[in-house]
């Protein structure tokens, strides 16, 4: 990523290469982390069975299963792990749980970096943004992604890969060829749970990622909504200040202008660039909730030249 992404604001260049410095230990902790947090609240699954808490149980282990999507994207960006290998095992595991295949996700997600909040360019952009309550409800419900992402699975795996952000042929046939594998263990898993009779799949995988993805869209939706259509990355993306808890499930993402100036710095060192570069921010919010309140506000207003 740093060959292909200017940073926008000068730094020293001794502290560039400290923030720069990748190494396996602090991404190795974290996964550990996260992976026990999950596997705590398939506990808890396990612990609920028969009962009415087990629907609880399956959200709360669904929002740690989705917000895996955040390994995947510093995965995608190389910088979770120093090793190239675990970076790329990482990505493509999670790709798979979560539907989002690697190899597309980093042609998609690069793009994005190269032309946040441009309205030709952004592949962000491409599907409409809500522009009132009931829309944005039907974002939120996650299932508006689900069936895009099945759609564009099966759509590779028939050999379709015509998205323009593609950089050369060779990445249409990993994506295609990511797309095939993934559909054949869908399907391995399907055969596995009719034979045995098992509902493992539904329990710890399908139905809590369902009831997850909300969770995991109203935090997407702060990255970019109602910043302006500008390049200048400290005002077309929103840094979120929020608790612990959610820096941690997110992988220090709420420092998303953060990450967009520098998006070759590894997730652990985002707070600290934070605090170098904090009072440049142009677009910040205190709490996810702020965010969400503008949001559907604007929709009030209904102004065509806020972008949501």
């Amino acid at each position: 990523m740093q060959t292909e992404i200017a940073d926008p604001i000068p730094i020293a260049g001794g502290t560039l290469n400290v923030w720069y410095r990748r190494t396996n230990a602090p991404g190795l902790l974290h996964l550990a982390a996260h992976l026990s947090l999950l596997l705590l609240t398939g506990a808890g699954i396990w612990a609920a069975r028969g009962t009415f808490w087990i629907w609880p149980a399956m959200w709360a282990h669904g929002v740690v299963l989705v917000f895996l999507f955040t390994p995947l994207h510093e995965s995608i960006h190389r910088t979770a792990f120093r090793s190239r290998a675990l970076n790329e095992t990482v990505a493509l595991v999670i790709g798979f749980l979560i539907l989002l295949p690697r190899e597309y996700f980093r042609a998609f997600h690069f793009a994005h970096h190269r032309f946040t909040q441009d309205p030709t360019r952004d592949p962000e952009l491409a599907a409409p943004k809500p522009r009132s309550v009931a829309g944005w409800l039907w974002q939120a419900s996650g299932l508006p992604y689900w069936i895009a992402e099945v759609r564009l699975i099966a759509n590779h795996a028939r050999g379709r890969a015509r998205e323009p952000f593609y950089k050369d042929e060779r990445q249409c046939r990993s994506v295609i060829a990511e797309a095939r594998l993934a559909l054949a263990i869908y399907a391995a898993v399907l055969v596995i749970s009719l034979a045995t009779g098992s509902t493992a799949a539904l329990l710890y995988w399908v139905i809590p990622a369902l009831l997850g993805q909300p969770a995991l869209r109203l935090y997407l939706m702060a990255e970019h909504a109602l910043c302006p259509f500008t390049d200048d990355m400290l005002v077309n993306t929103r840094t979120t200040y929020t608790n612990a808890a959610l820096r941690f499930l997110a992988w220090n993402m709420p420092y998303h202008a953060e990450h967009h100036a520098f998006p070759a710095v590894p997730f652990h060192r985002l707070p600290e660039v934070n605090r170098t570069i904090a009072p440049r921010l142009k677009t910040t919010s205190n709490g996810y909730l702020s965010v969400q309140r503008d949001l559907l506000a604007s929709y009030s207003r209904r102004n065509p030249a806020l972008p949501a």
